[in-house]
């Protein structure tokens, strides 16, 4: 049973709970992107037991580091006198080792290290201390202690999979994602806002499902008068949130905006040779991490190419503020109050909502599956796409789901604004498009088309020939 509830994260909750209940000391490993709730999560949920917490601080040396230690502890121990500045990490974790020796023993504290990759420096063996602190004296304690970061990739490679002092000491994790749908409607009625699911879904392409994002909007606005105030004003929170979120993940940023950027402009998505060729970046380990580094944030989505080998992965761009931004803020910093109104009608809006969309359904295939009522059954899901020859046309399919039981759904997604009317020449599109994917694949399995689109398909003759079932913006949310 949940100690306290907020908005979604039921699942995080109930392992930040067991932590705290069981019976010898945890450690616990909080990973996710920047401003997706971290340290709201566990400050929530650790309200009362919280001992003591530091947050690092960015490219702060180490000597600021231990100053910022040493303020925490003075007011975790609620001491007026001035402790000194520990000498190193060491004398730190020794410092704190002696404080929490005071603390009642009867219940179970909590130590938070926030931010820990700002924290651990290189040549600041804050590693190396901490894992001492762990092995040498805390592991037989009444505690939990909560490391966490937003650089996701070095979280999972100094600590998660540390080979060293900190070896298979983790746990506890926690991999925290974006809010869906679902959870973005019941945090945006909790803040007494009542947003139909259609304005929901255009807030979401531009803002994601990141909490910090989501709490500037605004109750009594439409979803562009919101777009237009948080991306777009003067004093906009994401106005120039791209120039400092990479930056602040990342050493050596700019290979990593190259990437963003180059699969910015295409919504297909690119293999690694190709983004080799696009970005310029040499093909080797430095890419590799890039990638990894990029994948584990949540910026990029590696999607198996159906019928491929593991390797011939395509990487899309799926960090829905990154994309807006490239698409529009970045080009149109502007003070006129209606200037996404503007934007909205232009050919660019199509092209980026359309893309947006197919990006939101991919996230959401899970409440797909149960709207489909085959969540019970195991599939996998993927995209197709084979480019075109000189005589012979390209084909692209935004998602299928791979069944067990010998049952492939194709699905063709659309971003409307009002119920979508299939036409005969559409129609022979799809007929052509399964056609080409059955000659291609050459596969056995029965195949279904599934149409998704925001207010759903028309029926009529062309449609109930060759769609077999038509899913709306409602079923994401399920």
């Amino acid at each position: 049973m949940l100690r306290r509830t907020f908005i979604g994260r039921t699942l995080e909750q109930e392992i930040l709970n067991d932590a705290l209940q069981s019976n010898e000391a945890e450690m616990v490993a909080v990973i996710g992107r920047r401003r997706v709730g971290k340290t709201f999560l566990v400050k929530t949920v650790y309200r009362e037991e919280l001992a003591f917490d530091v947050t690092g601080i960015q490219n702060g040396e180490t000597d600021t580091q231990l100053e910022r230690f040493r303020d925490r502890l003075a007011e975790s121990m609620q001491i007026k006198v001035s402790l000194p500045v520990p000498k190193d990490w060491f004398a730190a974790f020794q410092l704190l080792k002696e404080y929490l020796q005071t603390l009642p023993q009867d219940k179970k504290h909590v130590v938070f290290f926030d931010e820990l990759p700002w924290l651990a420096t290189h040549k600041s063996k804050f590693l190396q201390a901490y894992s001492y602190f762990w092995n040498s004296w805390a592991w037989e304690q009444n505690l939990v202690v909560v490391i966490c970061g937003s650089a996701a990739s070095w979280m999972i490679r100094k600590v998660v999979n540390n080979t060293g002092g900190l070896y298979n000491r983790i746990t506890k994790r926690i991999f925290l994602q974006p809010f869906t749908l679902a959870e973005t409607e019941t945090y945006l009625r909790a803040r007494k806002m009542r947003f139909n699911r259609y304005q929901i879904v255009q807030l979401y392409m531009a803002l994601g499902g990141i909490p910090h994002y989501l709490k500037e909007i605004k109750d009594g606005k439409s979803a562009v008068q919101n777009i237009n105030d948080i991306c777009f004003s003067r004093n906009g929170l994401l106005r120039e949130e791209f120039l400092r979120l990479y930056p602040s993940l990342f050493a050596n940023a700019e290979k990593h905006i190259a990437v963003i950027r180059v699969l910015a402009g295409k919504p297909s998505g690119l293999t690694r040779q190709q983004l080799v060729k696009e970005t310029k970046l040499s093909d080797g380990g430095g890419l590799t991490t890039v990638l990894n580094e990029l994948a584990h944030s949540g910026f990029i989505t590696a999607f198996q190419n159906f019928g491929k080998k593991k390797h011939d992965k395509i990487y899309r761009l799926t960090d829905e503020y990154s994309l807006f931004y490239l698409r529009f803020i970045e080009k149109n910093l502007s003070d006129d109050p209606t200037i996404w109104q503007h934007l909205s009608q232009t050919p660019t809006y199509k092209t980026w909502s359309g893309y947006a969309f197919e990006n939101i359904c991919l996230k959401h295939t899970q409440s797909i599956k149960k709207a489909l009522s085959i969540a019970g059954i195991f599939s996998t899901s993927s995209t197709f796409y084979k480019k075109g020859k000189e005589n012979e046309k390209g084909i692209q399919i935004d998602l299928l789901i791979d069944r067990r039981d010998e049952v492939i759904n194709l699905f063709e997604i659309k971003f409307y604004n009002k119920e979508f009317v299939m036409t005969r020449s559409y129609a022979e599109q799809l007929r052509n498009k399964m056609w080409r994917f059955e000659e291609i694949t050459k596969t056995k399995k029965q195949l279904f088309w599934v149409f998704l689109s925001t207010f759903g398909l028309r029926s009529n003759e062309h449609s109930t020939d060759i769609v077999n079932q038509s899913l709306t913006l409602d079923d994401l949310f399920g």
